[in-house]
């Protein structure tokens, strides 16, 4: 694997850099971002540079700018310490370098940033440190220290909050008061101009030479948006002088905090931390980390490259670092770590998220879930509108009550130079059924029958409304049909009967007939309410009318699912040079998207995906015959497909290609590319590593609500070691070369192992051979 950051042999949680590279700053930015769900800041240096892209973002703070949809606005920079030495404004691009390194640790989400610089005969010695606080989520520290290595030098730095920014232009704040509280604490305020959130940020320093605490006095400078103090400090050879910033983001959205309260609360809570220094502050947020994530997800690879093991250290670092812990937000496709999708929810959470949680954290999976129910007016109101009953779920979300977020024109057709119309938020219509199927996953996993009857339910059944109301008479062919949609392939546009889509919605009306003969027999009261709301009585008979004339495109003569009901038929070109790493579009160089729509190229996994989640509904024949012809029609042009591709060959036992997708795959934020690095993370790839390596090569899969364990261990991987929740157990994964070892804590499982079900009897170990036939299979791999 080749990454943009440095990795250690003997540390899987370090990523960093030993050198200096202005080309690749945001690069930087984006991959070491540091947050904790609620806050999030991009890697940017403390002092200001060329090529930046300095953004901080609170989750779920929406704002529209006149017509256009709402973002998360670009918030105030508390991140900046400007420094001077002897009058010379520190700068990287001035002067000389030398034994630079920057880093996060992963585990503990610390920045470190440190080098000496050379310049008028001066040897200045830099170390930057910074956090945000895993165990106060309002909270961020840094600290610099300096040491003059040849001279008594003079030191001033300017520190405070720099409310002088925007989205790529766009200002989406409204400057409030700005205030000294105690001669100490810089309070300034701000409210989005559209959603009307207010915010707070608060802001005090510490600076010590040689661990002794300096008393300096207060020297505010107040300008529009801006209110920062001054130190002037001097500094004899080799003493270090240490300088402290403590910052806290409040808003009046917070779930924690009343909106009359926030000022006061802010401040206390400003004066609270303040007691403590760095390490003291760094060692909670440490000790939270430590119990809320690792000790919950576990993940242990052995083998000679520690890469892969750092790729799903990187991968649950990020997940935890962008996830918000309100049920009333949710994962932005780029989360917190760029301006990427405006901070909007797709169907990325459900599909290429949701396992994580699910498995790992089952009660955040519950919160990402809520968000989905919280979200049904806007869904109904969606179908409505569009002419359709129940819930269409909306293709871009931000606040849930705020409807469909998607910009209505994209990026400009290379052939009329004309900007494009986003489709998206009117044809692609499977996130209803995406929904359905994490609300269906997290059931079988958790058995949660409370969230079952609130809200999970009402959703499957409002979803199969909708897609009841799609459906559309052939009266020559006679069955049901759904026309004019995109599917999970978005270079397929206004297509009849995508293969991905009818196969979910009839799967999310069978569920939903499930669920009302369930209610029925045993939960009348709850049917009785939800009879009420949704009127089931009458819906119900249609869907039994309805759902076996579904058409569901068939396996031809050799065994291929198509796409839709044209591609099969148009002409075939070499999609080899356009292949991407996810996210690159090198087609469109060539082709625009109307010409592409012509041509049997798929931008990610389609048919593939179907497959993937419902494999229980497709023997190994078709399995096979479909990877075999979609796979080289892929340009993987998305950055969710790569994981995809990897979980399909690892099933297939073609363990070359699956290394080589799962490699590709950590590489589309990892990797060395530039892409669309500025804009941020792709966080359904990260969760897509996660799936990878654990219900790939780990072989961990719920089929019709069973659990399946088998393993498909790389020759390359000695062991792998992981830890799930189901059915409210603890059980814990072993593989190794000859066995697959289950230890269960908590009430016994049963399983599924090559056809055969196993149990596991509560708070005890079961060992299995791992299976010879499949070995085989693997040995035999020549692709």
């Amino acid at each position: 694997m080749k990454y943009c950051v440095d990795t250690k042999e003997n540390d899987n949680w370090y990523i960093g850099t030993e050198k200096f590279n202005p080309q690749a700053i945001d690069k930087s930015e984006t991959v070491m971002f540091q947050g904790n769900g609620y806050l999030g800041i991009r890697a940017a240096p403390e002092e200001k540079s060329l090529c930046e892209k300095r953004d901080m973002f609170v989750a779920g703070t929406f704002d529209a700018f006149k017509d256009e949809v709402t973002e998360l606005p670009n918030l105030p920079d508390i991140l900046n310490i400007r420094v001077k030495i002897n009058q010379q404004l520190f700068s990287l691009s001035a002067g000389t370098i030398q034994n630079y390194q920057k880093y996060l640790n992963l585990k503990d989400g610390e920045l470190i940033r440190k080098f000496d610089w050379l310049i008028a005969d001066q040897k200045i010695s830099f170390k930057f440190s910074r956090f945000i606080s895993m165990s106060d989520k309002h909270l961020f520290v840094s600290k610099v220290e300096i040491i003059s290595k040849q001279n008594d030098v003079n030191v001033q730095i300017v520190s405070g909050i720099d409310g002088q920014v925007s989205n790529s232009g766009t200002q989406h704040l409204v400057e409030g008061d700005k205030r000294l509280f105690d001669d100490k604490i810089m309070q300034f305020k701000e409210q989005t101009q559209q959603s009307g959130i207010k915010f707070i940020f608060n802001v005090e320093h510490k600076s010590y030479i040689d661990e002794v605490l300096l008393n300096n006095k207060s020297n505010i400078k107040m300008n529009r948006r801006q209110i920062f103090d001054n130190y002037d400090v001097d500094l004899m050879k080799n003493q270090k002088f240490t300088f402290v910033k403590y910052a806290n983001v409040y808003t009046s959205i917070d779930g924690d905090t009343e909106e009359d309260d926030i000022s006061d609360v802010s401040i206390q809570d400003m004066k609270k931390n303040c007691l403590f220094n760095y390490a003291e502050l760094l060692n909670k947020s440490i000790r939270a980390w430590n119990t809320e994530i690792w000790q919950r997800s576990l993940v242990e690879i052995k083998a000679d490259d520690n890469k892969p093991q750092v790729a799903v250290n990187f991968a649950r670092y990020q997940l935890a670092a962008n996830t918000p812990p309100d049920s009333r937000m949710n994962i932005g496709s780029k989360g917190l770590t760029g301006e990427g999708y405006k901070g909007h929810t797709f169907w990325d959470t459900e599909i290429f998220m949701m396992p994580y949680f699910i498995f790992t954290m089952p009660e955040v999976a519950r919160n990402l879930l809520r968000y989905r129910y919280l979200g049904l007016d806007g869904a109904r109101k969606k179908a409505k509108s569009n002419g359709y009953q129940g819930a269409q779920f909306l293709w871009e979300s931000a606040w849930p009550t705020d409807g469909e977020m998607t910009p209505p024109w994209g990026s400009v057709d290379i052939v009329t130079g004309k900007p494009m119309k986003v489709l998206s938020g009117f044809l692609e219509q499977h996130v209803t059924s995406d929904v359905v199927i994490a609300v269906m996953e997290y059931l079988y996993a958790t058995e949660d029958k409370k969230f079952a009857e609130e809200m999970g339910y009402e959703i499957i059944l409002d979803a199969a409304k909708f897609w009841n109301s799609r459906l559309e008479w052939n009266d020559e062919q006679k069955y049901f049909e759904i026309k004019n949609v995109i599917g999970p392939d978005e270079y397929k546009e206004h297509v009849n009967n995508n293969a991905f889509t009818n196969f979910t919605a009839y799967w999310c009306i069978q569920k939903a007939i499930s669920i009302v003969g369930l209610l029925k027999n045993s939960e009348p009261e709850i049917y009785d309410e939800l009879n009420y709301k949704l009127n089931l009585d009458d819906i119900y008979q249609d869907w039994l009318a309805k759902v076996d004339l579904i058409y569901l495109p068939k396996a031809n003569d050799n065994n291929v699912i198509p796409e839709d009901d044209t591609y099969l038929q148009k002409p075939v070109i070499a999609v080899d040079k356009y292949q991407s790493t996810g996210g690159h579009a090198k087609i469109f160089k060539d082709y625009d998207l109307k010409e592409v729509d012509k041509l049997q190229v798929t931008k990610q996994a389609d048919v593939l995906l179907l497959i993937y989640l419902f494999e229980d509904m497709f023997n190994k024949k078709i399995e096979k015959a479909n990877w075999d012809y979609y796979e080289p029609k892929t340009t993987h042009d998305s950055s969710l497909s790569l994981a995809t591709h990897a979980i399909l060959a690892s099933d297939l036992h073609l363990e070359k290609i699956a290394y080589k997708y799962f490699e590709r795959a950590c590489e589309v934020d990892l990797g060395t590319h530039l892409g669309k690095v500025t804009q941020g993370l792709h966080m359904g790839a990260t969760g897509g590593i996660w799936n990878m390596v654990v219900e790939g090569f780990g072989g961990l899969r719920v089929l019709d609500s069973k659990l399946r364990i088998e393993p498909n261990l790389p020759k390359s991987w000695n062991s792998l070691q992981y830890q799930i929740n189901w059915h409210n157990s603890l059980v814990r994964v072993l593989i190794d070369k000859n066995k697959l070892k289950i230890s269960v804590m908590g009430e016994g499982i049963k399983f599924i192992n090559h056809d055969k079900i196993y149990q596991v009897q509560a708070n005890s170990k079961l060992e299995l051979p791992i299976s010879d036939e499949v070995t085989v299979e693997k040995e035999n791999d020549n692709n």
